[in-house]
């Protein structure tokens, strides 16, 4: 007779067996990893994850739905902070995407490089996933608010989320070129949307909001901005850096 967990049991397996599909899915696609494969990865037998979860959709679901979640507070939290300024809220939320994805990029791969047709099965990777878009215009949204943005925050949302979320996939991919990393490139973006949305002399000064952020944390240093990639070390330093160890 199988013996009977507590939720608090349960909830612990799932979230060993989500965090073991959470690296295989990511290291070998979906087609690739077995439900066996997932059982011996956390030591159980073959049958024991269809106790948990009705097919490999469904961890799947789950991952995501997880990894989503995750975000969206991460997001949430940053905006938070800086709430009483919509700029420094911007520029928080901005760093705080990265520094999810640097940190997390087996999540994050799983959140945005994989198609998963029945999405609408899964009623909490739907929320999840709603919730985390709606960070991409939360930070516009109060600055509208706040009298500092006047346009479509939808649209705009998408520029700057894409400008976040190209160099990472390609920082991921291994395709940025040598001299260059991800976080760098975002800097540079983001400057160059807050520059064609603004101006140099609007709402926001010449500067994207995620490089006054880490310029307000970090102290300036000459040479520019400090780099993403190591605080207090300009991004102009940062290239060269890598540049000459390259060499």
């Amino acid at each position: 007779m199988p013996r009977v967990l507590s939720d608090e049991a349960v909830g612990e397996f799932r979230e060993r067996l989500i965090d073991a599909a959470e690296r295989l899915f990511a290291a070998h696609g979906l087609e690739a990893v077995t439900l066996r494969q997932l059982a011996a990865e956390v030591g159980v037998s073959p049958m024991t994850p269809y106790r948990y979860f009705a097919d490999k959709n469904a961890i799947l679901a789950a991952v995501r739905a997880r990894a989503f979640r995750r975000h969206a507070e991460a997001l949430e939290a940053a905006f938070s902070v800086e709430r009483a300024d919509p700029v420094g809220a911007a520029g928080a939320m901005a760093r705080a995407y990265v520094d999810f994805a640097f940190a997390h990029p087996e999540a994050y791969k799983l959140m945005f490089d994989i198609t998963q047709p029945n999405e609408a099965d899964y009623p909490e990777l739907v929320e999840a996933g709603d919730r985390s878009r709606r960070t991409m215009t939360s930070g516009l949204e109060a600055m509208a608010e706040a009298g500092l943005f006047h346009g479509d925050p939808g649209l705009v949302g998408h520029m700057y989320w894409a400008a976040l979320h190209g160099p990472i996939m390609l920082a991921f991919s291994g395709k940025l070129m040598p001299g260059y990393d991800a976080r760098q490139i975002v800097e540079a973006l983001m400057g160059a949307l807050d520059r064609g949305m603004f101006g140099d002399g609007g709402n926001y000064g010449a500067r994207s909001p995620l490089v006054r952020q880490a310029a307000t944390a970090q102290g300036e240093r000459p040479g520019g901005p400090p780099s993403l990639t190591e605080p207090g070390r300009s991004a102009a330093d940062s290239a060269a850096r890598t540049r000459s160890t390259r060499k």
